[in-house]
């Protein structure tokens, strides 16, 4: 799955936690990403993101998934089902990456007189960076978003998400995905005990 694609989905409720669900794997996912997700409105050239970019939002996002893997466990009493590296070091690193300046916004009027957020002429790699690692930041130190961190219950999905539900009882990262799938799974053992 590229990072582009983030399986077409931004269904976590944070940027940060959508960034954990993407694998960067090149220049051309990661500028999809950024646009898709928001970080860029649109019309912003793409040609400045380029490969070095990739890796170090590859580290952002390990860096995010081991600390909200660590707050998850913390809850709950579990383990996490993948280890992402020391939530130390990796919240060492995520406030290094949000110690820059995010971009710089301006509202434009489009063609219909509608206020809109205007291209960023040349993105810059920090800045983008720190956009994303905010939000994490903020995330990690509200106590009322942290306390609504779930892991997806879906089979062999390892998606994080915020739960917003009313009464908090959402059990998958997108109903429509993870949870259509075990509703089939769900009919299709009911159809073999009755077939049985």
């Amino acid at each position: 799955m590229g990072i582009g694609s983030n399986d077409g989905r931004f269904d976590s409720g944070r940027v940060c936690l959508d960034l954990v669900a993407a694998r960067p794997e090149g220049p051309e996912e990661l500028g999809g990403w950024l646009t898709a997700a928001g970080l860029l409105p649109s019309g912003t050239p793409l040609g400045a993101v380029n490969a070095p970019w990739v890796a170090p939002f590859r580290e952002l996002r390990d860096c995010v998934a081991g600390l909200v893997d660590a707050q998850i466990d913390r809850r709950t009493g579990g383990p996490a089902p993948v280890r992402r590296g020391a939530p130390d070091g990796a919240l060492t690193r995520l406030n290094e990456f949000a110690a820059s300046a995010p971009p710089a916004v301006t509202a434009v009027r489009d063609d219909d007189g509608e206020l809109v957020r205007a291209p960023i002429a040349r993105p810059e790699c920090a800045a983008l960076l720190a956009a994303v690692a905010r939000d994490a930041v903020d995330l990690l130190t509200d106590p009322v978003a942290r306390a609504r961190l779930r892991r997806c219950e879906g089979d062999g999905c390892h998606r994080v998400y915020l739960d917003t539900s009313r009464g908090r009882r959402r059990r998958w990262c997108s109903s429509e995905v993870c949870g259509n799938r075990e509703r089939v799974a769900r009919h299709r053992r009911r159809a073999a005990l009755t077939r049985a």
